[in-house]
């Protein structure tokens, strides 16, 4: 079995570029990043919990995870500046391919009563963005080992000019995209 890096130079440059009557292989839309990260808001206090998510997102995606800091101070969210209230990590080259390969493969399958991923989540730039309620469908976390459970957010940034360039990426990819 070809993996999604091969399967996207093999078959989708050709067919995209087909599809929509493109001159040139850098016209067709290809992933650029890949942005997984998650808030702590309700964890802060607990450092503990916090390592553990840190842990847990480095195992996920193969990456160190780094923290983010607060820019302003908020006092309805009771956030000062400086304050860390997310972890996330960005991928590019080959572990974003394999990160990819696992999360279409193996995680989204994991998903109780997954339906597809709504067009919704892709942007006005051929964007995707899927948010993921529950960590513990990754192949790396053994559910009877986690002390909490977070969700987090995947955002794949592509250079797709438009909605629909980005949607027949994502299918031709494999991607589980609902039809409409």
């Amino acid at each position: 079995m070809e993996n999604i890096r091969e399967k996207y130079y093999k078959k989708v440059l050709p067919t995209i570029k087909k599809e929509f009557g493109l001159k040139n292989d850098l016209e067709v839309p290809r992933i650029t990043k890949v942005v997984v990260n998650t808030g702590i808001g309700k964890y802060i206090k607990d450092s503990s919990a916090v390592s553990e998510i840190e842990k847990a997102l480095t195992a996920i995606t193969g990456q160190k995870a780094i923290m983010v800091k607060t820019r302003k101070s908020i006092a309805g969210f009771k956030t000062r500046a400086g304050l860390e209230v997310g972890i996330k990590v960005t991928l590019r080259g080959p572990v974003m391919w394999s990160f990819l390969e696992k999360l279409v493969g193996a995680a989204i399958p994991r998903v109780r009563d997954f339906q597809g991923i709504k067009l919704t989540s892709v942007d006005s730039n051929g964007n995707l963005n899927i948010g993921i309620k529950e960590h513990t469908i990754f192949p790396e976390i053994i559910p009877e080992q986690v002390k909490n459970v977070f969700s987090l957010q995947v955002n794949v940034t592509t250079n797709a000019k438009n909605r629909e360039r980005g949607i027949a990426l994502f299918r031709n990819l494999g991607f589980p995209i609902e039809s409409k």
